[in-house]
């Protein structure tokens, strides 16, 4: 993860995938995730969902720096399932994200080794066919604009490549633009020159962000 830079990944949306092992069938859940709260919801979900598996080991990774992390074996063998599953996502350089794998039991035992091998590549084969998408530390500013300026300022933002965050219509326009937060100070002065000194600017929050698309 690139918390040290101000940024990290994610995924976009609910990614299922499927392997078979030895007659053993791994099915894999992902879902973002914004807390641990979320991701035993989503957890119960997929309980509900494959009723008859044997197993449903669990990980999830959530934070900036991964720092909330938890995972669960569900009665396979201890370490074999829900460790591998967060190393999994880790190797991935993966956070927000829960996984849940759901084993239905082919008959045939893999022992320890092949345990762990099938729940990493089951989380693993998830991950990539998942779409990712990158979270960046950013302040939030709010500009405040009359409908004579704001088009003009919209377009010229989205030229040097600051999407906006929102756009609401009123009595005028209010744009929100994340930056990052070293550069709050200049890019206001920016928007003031852009606006001859029009538009209203303020500091709403600094956070994450989902970078735009």
């Amino acid at each position: 993860m690139g918390a040290a830079s101000g940024s990290y990944t994610t995924i976009a949306g609910r990614v299922r995938t499927e392997l078979e092992i030895e007659r053993s069938r791994f099915i894999c859940v992902l879902e973002r995730v914004d807390d641990e709260g979320a991701a035993r919801r989503v957890v119960a979900s997929v309980r509900a969902a494959e009723p008859k598996a044997r197993h449903h080991c669990t990980a999830f990774v959530i934070g900036a720096r991964g720092e909330l992390a938890r995972s669960s074996d569900d009665g396979e063998p201890s370490g074999t399932a829900g460790q591998p599953m967060l190393e999994a996502l880790r190797g991935e350089g993966l956070s927000d994200v829960a996984a849940v794998v759901s084993r239905y039991f082919g008959g045939v035992l893999l022992g320890t080794g092949g345990l762990v091998r099938a729940y990493t590549a089951s989380v693993q084969e998830s991950a990539r066919a998942a779409t990712r998408l990158g979270r960046s530390l950013r302040t939030t500013l709010e500009v405040h604009v009359d409908y004579e300026r704001g088009p003009s300022l919209e377009a010229e933002l989205r030229r040097i490549g600051h999407v906006p965050l929102r756009i609401e219509y009123g009595t005028g326009m209010r744009i929100d633009l994340g930056v990052p937060p070293s550069e709050t100070e200049g890019f206001a002065g920016r928007i003031a020159e852009l606006t001859g000194g029009a538009a209203r600017v303020s500091v709403a929050a600094t956070g994450y962000v989902d970078d735009p698309a």
